[in-house]
């Protein structure tokens, strides 16, 4: 699947905001050797420099177009294209960075156990995950795929990530393996123009796999009947705009 980083940059403050949140709780005050796995057209990158400055951080990425905008973006920041599922740092790490990647990874937690291995003494492995599809952009993306002429493509659910394991599950799996382990949600609540808004939302990330698979014979059709159902799941508020409910997991372990 390709993504697009136009697309996804439509929305790039609503976006950034959790990886600014994520970093906030990073107990690192210098870093070495910075990796952000997933860093897609850089924006959350530009933050790791900021922070720790531009000799330690390298972004990675599977996506050629992400990485050609993160490359003009900040262009003396090392990018590169890697499988994150198979992908290990040369050398021990001091932050491996993760914001709104992992959750497309089959069993991302078994990876996040690998992951605390390759980091230094006292290094931190920095998480940040959707975890949204019981609200209505998700589930509507579900009875669209099974509303119309291209439901075959869709049945039994083929396309539809995985739910996320419980909070639990992370606390228990990484404890092993790291000194201090710290699990949050946080529920966003972004204030959007219209049901078209949030459609061009989901475009950019969760969507796209879907419109993908209803073929370019489909797409238009496929887009009205989610466009009409997001209309009916989020009513305007009494100002016309209407509200975008997203609930994020953090986790962030430190190794001993």
């Amino acid at each position: 699947m390709a993504w697009s980083a136009t697309q996804y940059l439509k929305f790039e403050e609503e976006r950034t905001r959790p990886a600014r949140d994520l970093l906030a709780q990073v107990p690192l005050d210098k870093a070495e050797r910075v990796f952000d796995l997933g860093c897609g057209p850089g924006n959350s990158t530009e933050l790791l420099i900021e922070r720790f400055g531009p000799a330690a951080v390298t972004g990675l990425d599977s996506d050629a177009d992400m990485l050609e905008k993160a490359r003009a973006r900040l262009p003396d920041t090392p990018f590169v294209k890697a499988d994150l599922s198979t992908w290990k740092p040369e050398a021990p790490a001091d932050l491996l960075y993760a914001n709104a990647v992992l959750q497309w990874l089959p069993d991302h937690l078994t990876l996040m156990e690998s992951l605390i291995g390759h980091l230094a003494p006292g290094g931190v492995l920095a998480v940040q995950m959707p975890d949204n599809l019981d609200e209505p952009t998700h589930l509507m993306m579900e009875e669209t795929g099974a509303a119309g002429p291209w439901g075959s493509v869709f049945a039994g659910g083929r396309l539809r990530r995985s739910r996320l394991p419980s909070p639990a599950d992370y606390l228990e799996r990484l404890s092993a393996k790291a000194a201090r382990v710290d699990v949050w949600h946080t529920v966003y609540y972004h204030p959007m123009e219209n049901a078209e808004a949030i459609v061009e939302w989901v475009k950019g990330t969760g969507l796209r796999p879907y419109l993908d698979a209803a073929g370019p014979q489909h797409q238009a059709a496929f887009l009205a009947d989610y466009t009409s159902r997001i209309a009916r799941a989020y009513p305007p508020m009494a100002d016309g705009r209407v509200l975008l409910r997203f609930p994020r997991l953090f986790v962030v372990a430190v190794k001993g």
